[in-house]
């Protein structure tokens, strides 16, 4: 097929979705095919750049190339395949690695001051200048490790402009080399695409990331955005919306509120995690974590600079007023970031599937931090129908993999504390609890303040959506004075 015969049948298709309009159809949004969305990106004679791609082929300037019009589009492609090679150009990692953030980010520096180098601005004052570069390893011939790469594009959508960037980490999931290369080529395309013509609207641009791919043949667990043109853009909060998408299962920030790579902070770490609403984060949650920590430390396999602390929220429970209120979220992960916590947010509803996913990175101890109330829902079998095993097989799971839970008591209605030892559970589970208690799996955590086993989130949140008083006592240092400052939780001016 022609240049011009391609440019034909694609206005064909547009015309065609666009006029043919019968009684009782839905309105669908219509999503260009990749050859189109290369295509429009070729024939735009500001849009001028680079491709560095490493690993997997050339799969991403291969559609530009084959759609006709690259000539004005595409100043340069490589890929510097040999280590050697690739360390003369970027320069050598202090790890050894080259899958990794930091290759990605000297790709991006180095190919970007290229281009402005060799490409006068005065003689071409109105080019829009981009650098796509990605570092990827795809499945091996044993098929152990399934493979994953970082891709990213510096980009400005207008000429003279600062750049803008948008950074991802992807994770393979089909059993063959050939198909992963395939969808890294479709989904590059989605990004420079996305970048140049949806960048106003950065949470659909997270969408039609996935244009023309099966979302389950691929994964997308980590982004930022970062530039001018995403100044009102909170990476937290597009965190998120990959959990919610269905992109990913779970997401991670650091303290400062970047997102971070699950694997990378994670890998052959000790892991302890706190599951919790934190809305808003207490007394109570913060001494669980303190005397959790204390706890797992002292655990013979239990190396303290190897440990990791995760505040854990689930979608489940994001969603348990209706609709994921963005706000709301912010709020929550504001607080516990400025407590210096790390976060995650997982689509994980059962323990054991966070369990499960934990021990994809680490095979060293883990810990869980749970009140006595949530422990004892976790023995409830109607969350486990669609296991084969039931609650058999969640357990295994959950325990199998060097798991102990510390367990934090609560008071009930007459005053008395409830720990492991006098926990009430269905007559059926009694001796089912007593061999993980008996083996050491169920640790009690006994040097617990009393006074805030009479905290609760939803009693203080209550509160400060009442405008009621006395509340401020029950949260760490700072954190009320966080909640009236920027107005969170509905509280009352």
């Amino acid at each position: 097929m022609s240049f011009n015969s391609t440019i034909f049948v694609d206005l064909k298709k547009n015309i065609y979705m666009s006029s043919l309009q019968l009684p009782g159809e839905i309105e669908l949004e219509n999503r260009p095919s990749v050859e189109a969305k290369a295509l429009r990106i070729n024939l735009n004679k500001f849009i001028y750049g680079t491709f560095a791609e490493i690993g997997a082929g050339q799969e991403v300037a291969r559609h530009f190339f084959r759609s006709g019009g690259a000539s004005g589009t595409i100043a340069k492609t490589i890929s510097a395949y040999d280590k050697n090679f690739s360390d003369n150009i970027y320069g050598e990692e202090e790890d050894k690695r080259y899958v990794t953030e930091a290759r990605l980010n000297k790709m991006l520096d180095h190919e970007m001051k290229l281009l402005e180098e060799r490409i006068s601005r005065e003689e071409s004052p109105n080019k829009m200048f981009f650098t796509y570069a990605n570092t990827v390893t795809t499945i091996d011939f044993a098929k152990k490790f399934k493979g994953h790469g970082w891709m990213g594009i510096r980009f400005q959508a207008s000429p003279n402009e600062s750049y803008s960037e948008i950074t991802l980490h992807v994770r393979f999931h089909q059993t063959e080399a050939r198909l992963q290369q395939e969808v890294l080529g479709l989904i590059g395309v989605n990004l420079v695409y996305g970048a140049f013509y949806k960048n106003k609207e950065p949470k659909k641009l997270l969408r039609y990331l996935y244009d023309n791919i099966d979302q389950d043949s691929i994964e997308i667990d980590t982004i930022n955005f970062k530039g001018p043109l995403f100044e009102g853009v909170d990476n937290r909060l597009m965190s998120l919306q990959l959990v919610k998408n269905g992109m990913t299962d779970a997401v991670m920030f650091n303290p400062e509120g970047n997102n971070i790579l699950p694997a990378r902070e994670l890998y052959k770490k000790n892991i302890l995690t706190l599951r919790g609403s934190f809305r808003p984060v207490t007394m109570v949650n913060i001494d669980m974590f303190e005397k959790a920590l204390d706890a797992f430390i002292h655990e013979p396999e239990v190396k303290e600079h190897k440990t990791v602390v995760i505040f854990e929220i689930t979608l489940s429970n994001l969603r348990a007023q209706g609709e994921i209120d963005e706000k709301d979220f912010m709020d929550r992960a504001k607080l516990l970031c400025s407590l210096g916590h790390m976060v995650m947010i997982s689509n994980f509803k059962e323990y054991y599937k966070l369990v499960d996913y934990l021990c994809q990175y680490t095979k060293k101890q883990l810990g869980l931090c749970m009140g006595v109330s949530n422990f004892v829902e976790i023995f409830n079998e109607q969350y486990y129908k669609d296991l084969g095993g039931g609650i058999l097989e969640a357990f295994g799971k959950m325990f199998y993999n060097n798991l102990k839970v510390y367990l934090y008591p609560i008071k009930d209605d007459k005053g008395n504390i409830i720990n492991s030892t006098n926990l009430k559970l269905d007559p059926r589970m009694k001796d089912f609890y007593k061999f993980f208690k008996y083996n050491g799996k169920v640790v009690d955590i006994f040097d617990f303040d009393e006074e805030y086993l009479n905290i609760f989130s939803r009693k203080i949140l209550q509160q400060i959506r009442n405008g009621k008083s006395n509340w401020e006592d029950n949260l760490p240092e700072g954190i009320a004075e966080m909640i009236k400052q920027n107005k969170m939780f509905g509280i009352k001016s």
